[in-house]
This record gives structure tokens, C-alpha cells and sequence, in this order.
């Protein structure tokens, strides 16, 4: 909206001109989301305590997390937000990859609060059933990847990373193909937030990386030098990356140990899916395996934990599933595995950037 409204006065007030930039307007997107996220915080939380909207603790989890029992969750309600609001401020909105991004991640911030709002407010144990909210997830994400194989200009091959010349044309499979990517790493960071600032700490880290992608996916120069994928347009994806670095960086605020505020289902599942849908429009799908590893070591410690333990009738691999809980019980103090994790996150993310020159 201000890129709209100040851009086009450029050519009378040259000042103005700073904003056909994108890497300004993605710092400014960047604040603009950290402020909001960092001044609606509070007042926030105080309403999230007075409805009691307070976290459920498994009396079957490390017993560390007993005392978390009532702490406000559904934060990701001001997370999207900040993110949504700083969007529409700085994006070009004329930019059709700026409302997929924008679509998807409400879609998901709907199913989070459905789920969400039936658990914390009608007080329903179980929410929407897993059944209901997979297939309203697979139902977002296939809109989402129709959406972009419609786009005359779109290309349906997928980058593999470190090889130059491999990029597999996957036609009408590629709507499936995004798709998983979009629900898939949705739940996954949905798994991931089990302590406190564990999913959003990595978040932040995958969402600047991608923000880095975008940027130069969009630079019709710098893809060809670096010998990517151009994706006309998707330069305007940095912004919402940016707006989502800024916001989760003002969630964590509250979110760092000891938490004060969880963000929910209503801020995991959006940001996982959001997540993949920056990986999907910038043809980076493949390398979000690297980027967000994190996520999925997380999410396969779930996988291979229920699946040995149905095969072998009841041992498991880990102590607990997600692996944060596993180092837990195994005595690391709750701030060690986040920031271990935090760690972890950003050596994948670094070694995911030099792919940008490992061809």
C-alpha cells in the first residue's frame, strides 16, 4: 500500500524512487512486522490470559513441562498478523506470487484456528480430527500449486541442488508435487514446537535464507550468473520472507525461554506452509530439505518412532518423539537443546547458500 502510494511520486519527488527497491522495502518490511508483532505482544497475551486460552501439558511428556500448564498459546493469531499487515504495507500487490504467499498462509492460519479455537475455547480435547484438518491442508496447498502451474510464465521443472543441468520437467505432477511440499513442511515445523522459541528460532533462520532466494531467483542478471532458475517476479517473495523474519523475531521476544506466549496451530501450521510455498515459487523446492532440515529431522524422528514401534510391538528408537524431547529426558536442560537445535539450524542454512555457488 505505501509502495503504491509513494512509488508513483517519484517522478516528481525523486526521493521516492528508493522504493522500486526491494531489498528496502524488505527491510522496512522487516521492522514494520517486528514492531507490530513487538507492540501488540502484550496486549495480546493479557487477552489470551484473560480468556484463558492456556497450553495443554501431556502428563505422559518430560515432567520439566508440567509447569508450563497455562501459559497463553494461540500467539501465531498476532504472528500472521504482523506478517499480513507489513505485506500489504510494502509488497507490490500487483505481484501474483505476493497474494499465493498471502493465500496459502491464511488458508493454513484458518486451519490452525479451527483447530486451535475448538481445543482452547469450546474446550473439545481433540479439535478438528486429523482426518479433517489433513484434508482441508491438502485442499489449500493443491489451490496453491494449480494456482502457479496455470501461470503461462511458471516453470514445472525442479532444481536439483549442486547439479547444473539437472532439472526434471514434472508437467501436471508438479501440482502434487507443490502441494507436498506445502503441507508437509507445514506439519513439520507444527512438530517442531514442542519448547520454547524451538520452531520459531529456525523459522527465522529458513525464512531469511529464503529470502536470499527470492531476491535473486527475481534478478534476471544474478539467476543467470549464478546459473538459476529465473522466476520473474518472485523477487516481490523476499518481502514476505522479510515480513516473516521480522515478525517471528517479535514473537520470540515473548516466545524465548521461559515462554510466555506459545503460538499454536494458528502460527506453526501457516508458517511451515508458507515456508514451503517461498521454496515452491522460487524453485528451491528440493534444497528446502537442507534449509529447513531441522524440521525434518524432527518430523522423521515421529515417523520412524511410530513406525518401530508398531513393528517391533511396542520398543522404540528415541526416549520420546519429537527428538527435542528424546535430549530432554536424556538430561540436557530445556535452553542447551534449543539452542543446539538453533545451531544445527543455521549450519544447514549456511551450507544450503553455498549451493548458490556449488554447481
Amino acid at each position: 500500500m505505501i509502495y503504491h502510494l509513494l512509488y508513483p511520486l517519484h517522478t516528481s519527488i525523486s526521493a521516492f524512487n528508493v522504493f522500486r527497491y526491494i531489498t528496502f522495502r524488505t527491510i522496512y518490511a522487516s521492522l514494520t512486522a517486528f514492531l507490530i508483532c513487538f507492540l501488540v505482544g502484550p496486549w495480546a497475551i493479557r487477552k489470551l490470559t484473560e480468556m484463558q486460552i492456556g497450553q495443554f501439558v501431556r502428563e505422559d511428556g518430560p515432567q520439566t513441562h508440567l509447569k508450563k500448564a497455562g501459559t497463553p498459546t494461540m500467539g501465531g493469531i498476532f504472528i500472521i498478523g504482523s506478517v499480513v499487515s507489513s505485506v500489504l504495507l510494502w509488497s507490490n500487490l500487483t505481484n501474483i506470487y505476493v497474494w499465493i504467499m498471502l493465500g496459502v498462509t491464511l488458508g493454513f492460519w484458518g486451519i490452525g484456528f479451527m483447530d486451535d479455537y475448538l481445543m482452547q475455547v469450546k474446550k473439545q480435547s481433540k479439535g478438528l480430527t486429523v482426518k479433517g484438518k489433513f484434508l482441508l491442508q491438502v485442499l489449500v496447498a493443491f489451490f496453491a500449486g494449480l494456482s502457479l502451474f496455470l501461470l503461462p510464465e511458471f516453470d514445472t521443472k525442479v532444481t536439483i541442488p549442486f547439479f547444473k543441468n539437472a532439472s526434471p520437467d514434472m508437467g501436471w505432477g508438479y501440482i502434487f508435487f507443490a502441494a507436498i511440499v506445502i503441507v508437509g513442511f507445514s506439519n513439520a515445523v507444527n512438530l517442531t514446537d514442542g519448547l520454547d522459541g524451538l520452531a520459531i528460532g529456525p523459522a527465522v533462520v529458513a525464512f531469511s535464507t529464503y529470502m536470499v532466494f527470492a531476491y535473486v531467483s527475481g534478478n534476471v542478471k544474478i539467476a543467470q550468473y549464478l546459473q538459476l532458475n529465473y522466476v520473474a517476479g518472485s523477487g516481490e517473495v523476499s518481502i514476505f520472507c522479510g515480513a516473516m523474519v521480522g515478525a517471528g523475531l517479535g514473537f520470540l521476544w515473548f516466545n524465548t525461554y521461559p515462554a510466555e506466549v506459545f503460538m499454536g496451530d494458528v502460527g506453526s501450521l501457516p508458517i511451515g506452509a508458507a515456508l514451503g510455498t517461498a521454496a515452491v515459487i522460487t524453485k528451491q523446492e528440493v534444497l528446502l530439505v537442507l534449509v529447513g532440515g531441522l524440521f525434518v529431522i524432527e518430523a522423521l524422528s515421529v515417523i520412524f518412532q511410530v513406525g518401530f514401534f508398531k513393528m517391533t510391538h511396542g520398543k522404540r528408537i528415541f526416549r520420546m518423539a519429537p527428538i527435542h524431547h528424546h535430549f530432554e529426558l536424556k538430561g540436557w536442560p530445556e535452553p542447551k537443546v534449543i539452542v543446539r537445535f538453533w545451531i544445527i539450524s543455521i549450519a544447514l542454512a549456511l551450507v544450503a547458500m553455498s549451493t548458490l555457488k556449488i554447481r
